[in-house]
Parts: structure tokens; sequence; C-alpha cells
């Protein structure tokens, strides 16, 4: 269990990022944080692995306070916690197989011969294990976000935050992509995070969703619910039914 408890976050010179976010997302979930550019989206998401530290509030892991983590227990805590980028990033100058493995070296110094092996049944697992000498630039998209799913299952998360993972993407390979995380999430239980700014892509995908505006939530609950009578003016945007042209 995952409870985001007032959390606030501002910068300098600037209005607040978030503003008194209250979330409970349960283990094995696929939670949706939906709202347009600027909304907040981003930041929210780094605050629960700690990219981003909350200004105020606690974020609740399991019943501990995470924000109060430092040195080693902060590591231990950001290797539960991966994280899928919409930009990929993956290593250029490294293969695939290195690329899955980075994880091992970043929490060990080294990758031994088991890693390697669970690297390789993790790209067979997302499709592409005959890519694994390939380098990222030999890939597509798609492929590419499959490699940095692979690489997130690396250290046997128990949540992986999505932020826009299919933004950059087509239809077909976006499609691709939510059906493997969907299924990730079936067999292991591994609770999944999804920024998006997209209603298409909680409806095929997420279990409950809550709607950012401004940095604040404006509307949560579960997606048939929310999708079927949508209260707030933001997420009816979103959904389309608003008179845009009124």
């Amino acid at each position: 269990m995952i409870q985001l408890q007032h959390v606030c976050k501002s910068y300098r010179g600037h209005e607040d990022a978030l503003s008194d976010i209250c979330l409970d997302i349960a283990d094995g979930d696929i939670f949706g944080i939906i709202g347009m550019s600027g909304a907040g989206k981003s930041t929210l998401v780094r605050t629960i692995n700690l990219l981003e530290r909350p200004t105020s509030g606690e974020i609740i892991v399991d019943g501990r306070d995470v924000t109060q983590l430092a040195g080693a227990d902060l590591r231990a805590y950001r290797r539960r916690v991966a994280m899928i980028f919409q930009n990929f990033g993956l290593l250029a100058q490294k293969t695939v197989l290195d690329n899955v493995c980075f994880p091992f070296r970043a929490a060990t110094g080294k990758v031994t011969d088991e890693n390697r092996a669970h690297a390789l049944e993790l790209l067979d697992r997302v499709g592409l294990k005959e890519k694994a000498t390939s380098y990222p630039s030999q890939l597509s998209g798609g492929q590419q976000q499959r490699v940095a799913i692979a690489r997130a299952l690396a250290c046997d998360p128990e949540v992986i935050l999505c932020d826009e993972a299919t933004s950059a993407l087509d239809p077909k390979s976006t499609n691709t992509i939510l059906k493997l995380l969907r299924d990730i999430n079936r067999e292991t239980g591994v609770t999944l995070v999804v920024i998006t700014h997209s209603m298409d892509v909680v409806e095929k995908i997420c279990k409950n969703v809550a709607v950012l505006e401004n940095g604040r939530v404006v509307e949560q609950g579960s997606v048939e619910r929310v999708f079927a009578d949508p209260q707030a003016e933001a997420t009816r945007v979103l959904l389309g039914k608003v008179d845009w042209d009124a």
C-alpha cells in the first residue's frame, strides 16, 4: 500500500507544483494519474521514489514514512520502485543485454553470470531475447520501451512508475506496451502507477484513477465510475465531454 498524505511540493519563486495530495494506491493496483500538461503528474510520480522530496506531507509505504529515509535505506527503497520513462532512458553505448543488467551493476558494482541469465529471461519475457547484442539505436521506439520494461523488472520491484511511457509511441506500439504491462501486473502482482495525459491509456489498462489539475487532485475513483460519471471539469475536458467550440 502506498499512501500519499497531504503531500505538497513547492519551488522557490513558483506556485506550488503539488498541493495537499492525498491518494491511496493498493498493492497490485494499476493506478492512473492523469492531467493536462503542467498539472503536476511527473512531479507527483517522482515524489513516490523520492527523486523529488516533498516540501511537506508524508508518503507511507507499507506503514513506513519513506520521506524520512536516507543513505543505504533510501537506496534499498528505490530498488523496490522501478521507473519507466517517456524517452526510454537507455544507455546508447551499451548493448540491450548490458542495459537490462545495469540495475545489477548499480546495486552491487558488478554483473554476475546469474544476473546475465536473469536479464536474458527478462528479454525473452518482453519478446526481445534475439536483440540482446543489439544497441538501442538499432531498435524501434516500441522495442526500446520493451527493453526499458525488462530493465525495470531486473531487481524484482514491488512498484513500477510509468511516466508517460507510451506517449512517444505509435498506436500499435502503445497497445503492445500496455498489454505487456497489464500481463506483467497479472503475473507478478507488481503495482503499476501510470502517468499519462491520455484517457485512452487509462481506459485500456488502469483500475483506478486520479485526475490532477494545477497540482491538485480534483477527482479520483474507479476508472469505471470516473468515465461513467465525471464530476470535475478537468475530467470532462479530458474525456472530450465539453463543448470546446461553445
